[in-house]
């Protein structure tokens, strides 16, 4: 089927960029209507200050066959997303698909600044920001996905529970936060699975996001000129790839079977056959261990 979710409403909770982008825009080619939350707008930037806005979003969900609704919402502030829910609930009476994306903090946390060294507010605020968020917009939008058997709710992470667990993430602020949306899925599986619904927890590869192709100071079309410097880069994958993930499940009827779980693009790749945009399938939660933690040269044979 060419617009499997066609008939569907999800709600993409932080898609102003990056994976929360990605996974919009592919819901929206899957015939989705897909609503698309965030602080970054035509009319005001958030702290980032950076030019992707949601009704950029809405546009490309459009655009590839959907219907993009931008909403503005601080997922921080209970009264925006029960507002967000009640519109949703008014306009489409019904969800199909939470995405839990909203995240925010990639100027609060130190590489390897351990906890007494860290900045207290920052760390404190990244926290709120990546957990507390996905806590509030699950409380108020659950009771809106429960009433039709089969929803979907997708928490978005940095890592597998396998490699969390086994392996120090950046700082101990974000090594709390990417492992307790992990948990939360786990959590909200027990609650979910009696009622209907599934839960999952679902990290990209080294995605190369707007951020992250400005950081290598190269553009989507020339990104392995990045190899030069950031050789194991050559595994990295596209904001759509993650999004193809969260379509396919999406589009499961079996995704029953996933609920609970931690999952990641490249492991869904293999199972949905579905590709990056280039035709590829990077597997970096394969590579990282096997390849750039063991300290071996950059090669993706076998990994994409």
């Amino acid at each position: 089927m060419s617009h499997p979710l066609e008939g569907k409403v999800a709600l993409v909770a932080g898609a102003t960029r990056g994976a929360g982008r990605g996974i919009a825009v592919e819901l929206g080619a899957a015939g989705a209507t897909v609503y698309v939350t965030g602080r970054s707008t035509r009319a005001r930037r958030s702290e980032y200050d950076r030019p992707e806005t949601i009704e950029d979003t809405a546009d490309l969900v459009t655009e590839a066959g959907g219907h993009g609704i931008a909403v503005p919402a601080d997922h921080l502030d209970p009264a925006q997303v029960r507002a967000l829910v009640d519109r949703i609930e008014r306009e489409q009476g019904r969800l199909d698909v939470l995405v839990n994306d909203i995240w925010g903090g990639e100027k609060l946390f130190a590489w390897d600044s351990p906890l007494w060294e860290h900045d207290l507010d920052d760390g404190l605020r990244l926290l709120r920001l990546a957990i507390d968020t996905h806590a509030i917009t699950s409380h108020h939008a659950l009771p809106l996905l429960l009433r039709r058997p089969g929803g979907l709710v997708v928490e978005m992470t940095d890592g597998t529970a396998e490699y969390n667990r086994d392996n120090y993430r950046n700082s101990f602020f974000y090594d709390l936060a990417k492992t307790a949306v992990v948990r939360m899925a786990f959590a909200l599986g027990h609650e979910l699975g009696g009622r209907g619904a599934t839960a999952v927890a679902l990290t990209p590869g080294w995605m190369r996001s707007e951020m992250m192709l400005d950081v290598f100071e190269v553009r989507e079309d020339n990104w392995r000129d990045a190899l030069d410097r950031v050789p194991h880069f050559a595994i990295s994958e596209t904001p759509r790839y993650v999004g193809r993930a969260v379509a396919a499940l999406a589009a499961d009827p079996d995704v029953a079977r996933f609920n609970g779980q931690s999952l990641s693009s490249g492991q869904l790749a293999r199972v949905y056959g579905f590709t990056d945009l280039d035709g590829s399938r990077p597997d970096a939660w394969r590579y990282l261990p096997e390849v750039q933690d063991a300290g071996k040269p950059a090669d993706t044979t076998g990994y994409r």
